[in-house]
C-alpha cells in the first residue's frame, strides 16, 4: 500500500490468434453452460496458439523496447525489469461455468463471507511477491474465480530483487467478466504485501500479514465475485490484482508500484483489444471503524468519478464515505492515470484507526491482521461497487 506525498509493456498474427481463442472461450460462456465437450476443443485450442506464436517470433527477447503485443521492459538504476516470458502480454489459464455460483443469495454481498475470505488470505501468512505465500494466493485465486465463471488471464514478467538481485517473478492477474465487450472498466487491487511490518515499533522485521493492507481489497473482490454473473452489465469488468506494489525493502532506493506500472505500459502499448473508460482501485477498505475521504490525487485526476462514487454512497446512505479532501496517497492509481491515461481513483481509509498519530497507526505494522477489519465494512463499499457498474451505460 500507498505512500504518502513525503515517503516515494509482437507481431498481429500471434495477437489474432490468441484473441480468436479468448473469444471461443467468451462465447462457450455467454451462450452455453460449459460442459466437458464444449471445453476440450478450447484445452487442445491454447497451446496450438502458444506454438504458432512462437513460431512466428513473437519469443524475442534481444530488445528492451515495448511491441505491439504489449510487452514492456522497465530499468532503473537499482531495479531491472526484464520482459515477460510469456508470448503475448495475458495468458489465458481457465473458465467455468458461472452457474456454480454458490452462497445465500448470491447475488447478494455476504458480510460474512467477505470476511472469511479475509481471514482465509491471512491465514496464508505473508504474501509478498515471489515467495512461497504469494503462491498459494495465486491458486487460490485463479481457483475461486474460475469457479465462479470468471475468465483468469495472467500477465507475467520478472524483475530483479531488490536485496538479492535474483530475477523474481511478478504476475498481475486478470478476471474479466462480460470478456466479449471491448468498452470495459476496472476494479482494481494489490494482493502483494509489503516484505516487513517497517513501521512497527517493537518488531519491525517481524510476520506483516496486510489484512487491511493487501488482504481486505483481495477479499471483497472474491466476494464481488459471486456477484458478477448475476449482474446485467453494459460495460465489461476486469478485476485486476497488481503485484509488487511494495517489494520494498529499503525505502529511498527500492520502487514501489511495479505491477500497475507494468499493466500502465502494456496497455498503451496494445490499445487495440481493450479500452479501459475508468476504474477504482481499493486500498485498506476493511478497516472496522470506516471512513473514506476524497483522495487528492483522485480529485486532481478524476473528480468526476470521485464525485459520482461518493454521490451513489450518499444515495444508498452508506455515510462511510465523507465527501471531503483529506489524504494525498501515493498508490497505484497514479501509473493508471499518468502512464495509461485511465481515470482511476483511490478508495482508501488511510485513518486507521481513526485519529491514529503516525505512531499509533496499524499501518505497515504487525497489528494490521483481521481483528482490526469488519466484513460490514467490506460489504458497504460492494453495495456501493455494484450499484456504480449497474450505472455504467
Amino acid at each position: 500500500m500507498p505512500r504518502l506525498k513525503d515517503q516515494t509493456q509482437r507481431q498481429d498474427a500471434a495477437f489474432f490468434l490468441n484473441a480468436a481463442y479468448l473469444q471461443l472461450v467468451s462465447e462457450s460462456l455467454v451462450h452455453q453452460r460449459t460442459t466437458e465437450r464444449a471445453v476440450l476443443p478450447l484445452v487442445w485450442m491454447l497451446p496450438c496458439c502458444w506454438i504458432a506464436t512462437a513460431l512466428m517470433g513473437c519469443s524475442d527477447h534481444s530488445t528492451d523496447s515495448p511491441n505491439s503485443s504489449g510487452l514492456v521492459s522497465m530499468a532503473s538504476s537499482d531495479q531491472e525489469t526484464s520482459k515477460d516470458t510469456s508470448s503475448v502480454a495475458f495468458v489465458a489459464v481457465s473458465t467455468a461455468s458461472s452457474s456454480v455460483v454458490s452462497g445465500a443469495n448470491a447475488g447478494d454481498i455476504d458480510p460474512k463471507r467477505a470476511f472469511a475470505y479475509l481471514e482465509r488470505i491471512c491465514q496464508i501468512g505473508s504474501r509478498t511477491t515471489g515467495t512461497l505465500g504469494m503462491q498459494k494466493q495465486q491458486e487460490m485465486l485463479e481457483e475461486h474465480f474460475a469457479a465462479l465463471g470468471g475468465v483468469i488471464l495472467w500477465q507475467p514478467f520478472e524483475s530483479r530483487h531488490p536485496v538479492t538481485g535474483a530475477k523474481v517473478e511478478i504476475k498481475n492477474l486478470v478476471v474479466r467478466w462480460r470478456p466479449e465487450l471491448t468498452e470495459r472498466i476496472l476494479l482494481c487491487t494489490h494482493y502483494d504485501t509489503k516484505p516487513f511490518p517497517a513501521m512497527d515499533p517493537k518488531n519491525p522485521k517481524g510476520l506483516f500479514v496486510g489484512a487491511n493492507d493487501g488482504g481486505s481489497g483481495t477479499a471483497l473482490l472474491m466476494e464481488l465475485g459471486h456477484t458478477m454473473p448475476n449482474l446485467s452489465l453494459q460495460v465489461g469488468v476486469d478485476f485486476v490484482f497488481f503485484d509488487a506494489e511494495e517489494l520494498v525493502y529499503e525505502e529511498n532506493r527500492d520502487p514501489y508500484f511495479l505491477g500497475s506500472t507494468y499493466f500502465a505500459r502494456a496497455y498503451i502499448n496494445d490499445p487495440r483489444s481493450t479500452r479501459y473508460r475508468c476504474g477504482i482501485l481499493l486500498d485498506m477498505v476493511g478497516d472496522a471503524d470506516l471512513q473514506l475521504y476524497y483522495e487528492e490525487n483522485s480529485f486532481k485526476f478524476a473528480r468526476p468519478l470521485v464525485e459520482e462514487v461518493w454521490g451513489i454512497a450518499k444515495q444508498l446512505g452508506v455515510k462511510e464515505f465523507e465527501p471531503k479532501l483529506r489524504h494525498y496517497i501515493r498508490d497505484d492509481h497514479l501509473p493508471l492515470n499518468e502512464i495509461a491515461k485511465i481515470p482511476v481513483i483511490d478508495i482508501i481509509d488511510f485513518d486507521y484507526p481513526r485519529g491514529a498519530s503516525k505512531n499509533r497507526s496499524y499501518w505497515h505494522t504487525m497489528a494490521d491482521t483481521p481483528d482490526k477489519c469488519s466484513g460490514a465494512s467490506l460489504a458497504k463499499v460492494g453495495r456501493v461497487l455494484v450499484e456504480w457498474m449497474k450505472r455504467q451505460k
